[in-house]
C-alpha cells in the first residue's frame, strides 16, 4: 500500500497540542472549518488523511512554515457531530505510518498537499541483543511510571508490554506518556528505532523522578494541613477548658461586641447584614492571624463612620451675619450667598446640598472663609487638601484585596468630623492631576453631584454612605483649569483682589491682633501707626491677597520679641519715618515716570490666574525696510493682534495723518516687558494699535489711562474677559481712566465700589474713540468712514494666560 501513495496528495489536518504516532488511536474534537472539511473528504473518498502538528497553538490558519515537517498518515475510524447546534466533530483516528510534508497545494476548502512516507532505519544484526535489552529497560521504566502516575489504562499497558520491536515500543510509549510537544515531535521525526527508544528511556527516568518529587510535596502539604487541623482541635479544647474554669475570655466575646456595636449604629439594614457576616468571619479565625487583623481594622473603620449623626444648624441669620462680619472684612458677595443658603435651609430643610466653589487669587481668604462658614452654621469643619493628588484611590479608597488598603480622603474626613453633615473644604481643586493610576477629578464627580452622592461608596468601606447633607466648599485659583463636568456641578463665587482700603482694615482688625497673639506681644510692647501700615501695604507688598502683608507684620512682631528677649520692655512705635529700620528699604516705590505721558508706551491690562496685572506695551519706530519685530514671549494670538493693528493703521494712514509708506521704510519693534513671562490672548489689540499709532505719529499717550479690548481690521473693539481682575490692577497702579469695550458695559456693576470711586470706566465701540481718549492731542482725521455696528448680544470670551 505504501508504494501506491508515494508522492500522493492527501487531505491534511493540523493538530494543536497533539502528536499522533503510528499504531496509536487518538480521540479528539475538530472545530476549524478547514479541518472539518478534510475529515469529511477522507470519509467520503475512503481516503487516508495526513495529521501534522502546528508549531503555534494560537495560529488559526497556519501556513506550511507553521507546521512541523514530519507527521503521521492515519485513517478515520469514526466521526460524529458533537451536537445539532454545533459543527464540531468528534473523531477517532488510527495512526498508520510516518510521512513527510513536501508541499501544501491548497488551503481551502481544506488543506491538501503532497506527502512522502518515512521508513524506519533497519536494525543491524549486531544490534539485536542491545535492542532486546533496551526494550526490557524501557518496559521496566514504563511499568514503574504507570504505577506512580496511575494515569495509564490497563489495555495500553498490556499492549506496550506485548510489543516486540524497538520502533513499535517507542511509538506506543511516546503516545501515552506526558512530555512536551517539541520532544514528542523529536521522537516522531527520529527514524532510527534504537535512538528513538534510548531517548524515551531518558525521558521516562526524568518523569519518574519528577512524579516522585510531586508526591513528596503533596505528602508534606497534607501533613501540614493535618497539623493545622490538629492545632485547631487542641485550641478549641483549651478554650473549653478556660471556659470551664472561668478563666480567660469567651472566644465569641469579640464577635458579640462587634455585633452589639453594629446593632446600635444607625447604618442601613443592608449594611448591617454585611457587617454581621464580617463579624462572624472574625470569630472563626485565629485571633493572631493576619486576616483577622484585616477584618478587625475594617470593622473599626466602618463603625467609626458617623452613621446618622448630624449636628444642628444655626439658622439665626443675624447671628450668622455677625460671625461672618467679625471674621472677615468685605467679601460682600460671599457673605450674601452664605446667608441666602441658610435662609433656604430654614424655609426648605430637605433641600439637597449645594456645592460652592470659591475662586480667586492666593491670599484673599478662601480657606478662612470656609472655616468661618462652619463656625457660623455651628457645623464641624474638615479640610481635604487636593493639591498634587494624582491617584483616584486617594479619593475613593483602596479595595481591601490590596495589602495596607485604607479608606479614601472623603471617608477619613467624615470619621475625623464625627458627623454626617460637616462643612468639608476641598482645597485647591484646580491642582488635581491624573496619571496611569486614574483621574481623581473624575472620582469627585459622584461626590459633588447632589443627585448621586446620597449613596456614595468608598472602595474600602464598600457600603453606601449618604453625603447629601455635607456642605461641600471647594477652592481654586484658576477656575478655567477645573474639568468642565466638575465645574458644572459647582456654583462659582469669585473672590477678587483686595483694595488698599480693604487691606488696611483687614490688617488693622485681623492680622495685627492675630500676629501679636501668636508672638505673645502686648500692646504695651508694639504699636504700628496707620501711616506705617499704609506704607507697608504700598511699599513692601504688591499682591492680590494679604499673605505677604501678614508676613511683614509678623516680622515686626519678631523684632519686638527680640527687644524683649534682650531686656528692653519699652514700647516700640513703628512709623513711616523709622519703618526702614525694621523692614529694610522700601521695595515698591511709586515712580512718577510710570504715569508720565510718553510716545509709543501704552498701559494695557492683563488677566492671570492670580489676579489682574498691568501690561505696558512699548513700540519703537526705526529707519529700515519695513520689518516688524515682536518680543516679550508673546503667544500666537498676541502676534496676530500686532499684525492686525499694523494693517488697521495702514488702511487708514490718510485719516490718522501717518506716512502711507511707513511699512516700506520703517521698522516697527513691539515689546512687552518681563520678557521671560509668556503672554497671550486677544485683549491687547487696542493697546498695541494705540502704541503703534503713537510711535508713528509722535503723539504722546496719557500715562494715567489704561485700556483693554480686542481689535478687528475694521476698527471695532470687541468684548474681553476678566474685566473685574483687570480693573483691580488699574486701581492698584494709580490709573484714573480705563477704556473698555462697549460689550463689557454690563460688567461694570460687578466691579468693587472702591475701584469705581477712583477709576473712570469709558466703554468704546471703535478704535477712533480710543484714540480720542488716550492720545494727548486729537488725531488729525482727513476722512470719515462708516464703521459697521457692533454685534449685539456677543458674550465676553475668556482671555488666555496674560491678556
Amino acid at each position: 500500500m505504501e508504494n501506491e501513495i508515494v508522492g500522493a496528495k492527501l487531505p491534511i489536518l493540523a493538530l494543536r497540542g497533539l502528536v499522533l504516532f503510528p499504531g496509536m488511536t487518538l480521540h479528539f474534537d475538530v472545530g476549524r472549518k478547514a479541518s472539518i472539511n478534510a475529515v469529511k473528504y477522507a470519509l467520503e473518498k475512503n481516503s487516508e488523511i495526513f495529521l501534522v502538528t502546528q508549531r503555534n497553538v494560537d495560529d488559526e490558519r497556519p501556513v506550511q512554515t507553521g507546521l512541523y515537517s514530519v507527521g503521521t498518515v492515519a485513517c478515520v475510524k469514526q466521526a460524529v457531530r458533537v451536537s445539532s447546534s454545533s459543527n464540531t466533530l468528534r473523531v477517532v483516528l488510527e495512526g498508520l505510518y510516518r510521512a513527510s510534508l513536501l508541499e501544501i497545494t491548497d488551503y481551502a476548502p481544506y488543506y491538501y498537499g503532497t506527502v512522502k512516507p518515512r521508513r524506519n532505519t533497519p536494525v543491524r544484526t549486531s544490534d539485536e541483543q542491545y535492542e532486546e535489552a533496551l526494550i526490557r529497560s524501557a518496559k521496566q521504566r514504563f511499568t514503574e511510571y504507570s504505577d506512580i502516575s496511575g494515569k495509564i489504562a490497563p489495555d495500553i499497558c498490556i499492549k506496550i508490554l506485548e510489543s516486540s520491536s524497538a520502533g513499535e515500543t517507542a511509538d506506543l510509549i511516546a503516545g501515552n506518556i506526558y512530555f512536551p510537544i517539541e520532544e514528542k515531535q523529536h521522537v516522531l521525526s527520529e527514524l532510527n528505532p534504537i535512538r528513538r527508544l534510548e531517548y524515551l528511556v531518558v525521558v521516562l527516568q526524568e518523569e519518574i523522578e519528577i512524579i516522585s518529587l510531586e508526591d513528596k510535596i503533596q505528602r508534606n502539604v497534607q501533613d501540614r494541613m493535618d497539623k493545622n487541623q490538629n492545632e485547631y482541635y487542641l485550641r478549641e479544647q483549651v478554650k473549653a477548658i478556660y471556659e470551664e474554669l472561668g478563666e480567660g475570655e469567651n472566644p465569641d466575646e469579640e464577635r458579640d461586641k462587634y455585633r452589639q456595636m453594629i446593632l446600635e449604629s444607625k447604618m442601613p439594614e443592608d449594611s448591617k447584614e454585611k457587617m454581621f457576616v464580617e463579624a462572624d468571619r472574625l470569630a472563626k479565625m485565629s485571633p493572631s492571624s493576619p486576616d483577622a487583623n484585616v477584618i478587625r481594622t475594617y470593622l473599626d473603620k466602618c463603625l467609626a463612620l458617623p452613621w446618622g449623626i448630624y449636628t444642628k444648624d444655626n439658622l439665626k441669620l443675624n447671628s450668622v451675619r455677625r460671625t461672618l462680619d467679625r471674621d472677615h472684612y468685605g467679601l460682600k458677595d460671599v457673605k450674601e450667598r452664605i446667608v441666602e443658603m441658610l435662609a433656604v435651609r430654614a424655609v426648605a430643610p430637605d433641600i439637597k446640598g449645594q456645592i460652592i466653589c470659591l475662586a480667586g487669587p492666593p491670599g484673599v481668604g478662601k480657606t478662612s472663609v470656609a472655616k468661618s462658614i462652619a463656625r457660623a452654621m455651628g457645623r464641624k469643619y474638615v479640610r481635604v487638601a487636593l493639591g498634587g493628588v494624582h491617584d483616584e484611590a486617594e479619593i475613593r479608597g483602596h479595595r481591601r484585596t490590596y495589602i495596607g488598603a485604607i479608606p479614601g480622603r472623603i471617608a477619613n474626613s467624615l470619621i475625623d468630623a464625627g458627623s454626617a453633615n460637616p462643612v468639608m473644604l476641598l482645597d485647591e481643586i484646580d491642582k488635581l492631576s491624573g496619571d496611569f493610576r486614574g483621574d481623581p477629578a473624575s472620582a469627585l464627580l459622584e461626590v459633588l453631584d447632589a443627585e448621586q452622592n446620597n449613596t456614595y461608596v468608598d472602595h474600602y468601606i464598600d457600603l453606601p454612605f449618604d453625603l447629601s447633607k455635607v456642605l461641600f466648599i471647594t477652592t481654586a485659583n484658576d477656575k478655567y483649569s477645573i474639568p468642565a463636568p466638575l465645574l458644572d456641578r459647582m456654583e462659582i463665587i469669585d473672590l477678587t483682589s483686595y483694595t488698599h482700603e480693604e487691606k488696611f482694615n483687614i490688617a488693622k482688625k485681623h492680622l495685627i491682633p492675630k500676629q501679636m497673639k501668636e508672638h505673645n506681644v502686648k500692646k504695651s510692647n508694639l504699636k504700628i501707626t496707620d501711616k506705617a501700615l499704609r506704607l507697608i501695604i504700598d511699599g513692601y507688598t504688591k499682591e492680590a491677597g494679604v499673605r505677604n502683608l501678614e508676613r511683614q507684620i509678623a516680622k515686626l512682631c519678631r523684632k519686638s520679641d527680640l527687644a524683649i528677649a534682650d531686656g528692653n520692655d519699652e514700647l516700640i512705635t513703628v512709623s513711616e519715618k523709622n519703618i526702614e529700620e525694621y523692614l529694610g528699604p522700601v521695595k515698591f516705590r511709586e515712580e512718577k515716570d510710570e504715569l508720565k505721558d510718553e510716545v509709543g508706551i501704552v498701559n494695557g491690562l492683563a488677566w492671570t490666574s492670580v489676579g489682574g496685572e498691568t501690561l505696558p506695551i512699548e513700540v519703537a519706530v526705526l529707519e529700515g525696510t519695513g520689518k516688524t519685530e515682536l518680543t516679550g514671549s508673546l503667544g500666537n494670538v498676541m502676534k496676530e493682534s500686532a499684525m492686525t493693528a499694523i494693517s488697521l493703521i495702514r488702511s487708514r494712514c490718510e485719516r490718522y495723518g501717518v506716512d502711507s509708506s511707513f511699512y516700506k521704510n520703517k521698522d516697527i519693534h513691539i515689546h512687552c516687558p518681563e520678557g521671560a513671562v509668556p503672554k497671550d490672548g486677544p485683549s491687547a489689540g487696542v493697546t498695541m494699535t494705540t502704541a503703534v499709532l503713537s510711535a508713528l505719529s509722535g503723539i504722546p499717550v496719557r500715562g494715567n489711562v489704561a485700556m483693554t479690548g480686542e481689535i478687528t481690521l475694521r476698527g471695532r473693539v470687541l468684548p474681553i474677559g476678566g474685566l473685574k481682575e483687570k480693573s483691580m490692577a488699574a486701581y492698584r497702579h494709580g490709573m484714573t481712566t480705563v477704556i473698555i469695550p462697549y460689550g463689557n458695559s454690563s460688567d461694570i456693576s460687578q466691579i468693587d465700589d472702591e475701584v469705581k470711586k477712583k477709576v473712570k470706566f469709558i466703554p468704546v465701540k471703535t478704535i477712533d474713540e480710543v484714540f480720542d481718549i488716550a492720545l494727548k492731542r486729537e488725531v488729525k482725521k482727513q476722512k470719515k468712514t462708516t464703521v459697521p455696528p457692533i454685534v449685539k448680544g456677543k458674550s465676553a470670551g475668556r482671555t488666555n494666560a496674560f491678556t
